[in-house]
């Protein structure tokens, strides 16, 4: 892995795309959910490039993927949340489709993330950039 910043990882990239999307949707939520799911959604969109940034800026990937799994069960929430506010009709279905699929495709890239880091020489304990 690379010493480049946090901000040139595709998956931190995506996550503040999605991110933006997030608080776009949550702004048609019902006032009533202001602290509820709306505040829950964001809270939880935010914790996926932050918890990506972090754990890139920890310097070992043993620390980096730790993270990454943290950002893997924000997605959880943040897919969870998209149900819920689904099923209470706060979503249109064409919005809950694209929700879904960007949660799944940064899901997708998380993975592969984490399978890399785990399959790099020494990612118990190396620090990036020195494994190549």
């Amino acid at each position: 892995m690379s010493q480049g910043s946090y901000k040139d990882l595709i998956a931190w990239q995506k996550a503040m795309q999605l991110v933006t999307v997030i608080y776009d949707v949550t702004e048609k939520f019902p006032s009533h959910e202001q602290f509820g799911l709306t505040s829950q959604l964001r809270r939880a969109a935010v914790s996926v490039p932050s918890n990506i940034a972090e754990g890139k800026d920890h310097y070992s990937n043993r620390d980096f993927v730790r993270f990454l799994r943290h950002a893997r069960g924000s997605l959880a929430e943040i897919e969870t949340q998209i149900l819920i506010a689904a099923q209470r009709q706060y979503l249109p279905p064409a919005a809950v489709t694209r929700l879904t699929e960007q949660t799944a495709e940064l899901g997708r890239i998380l993975s592969g993330l984490i399978n890399s880091l785990q399959r790099s020489k020494g990612a118990a304990d190396s620090e990036p950039g020195t494994e190549d």
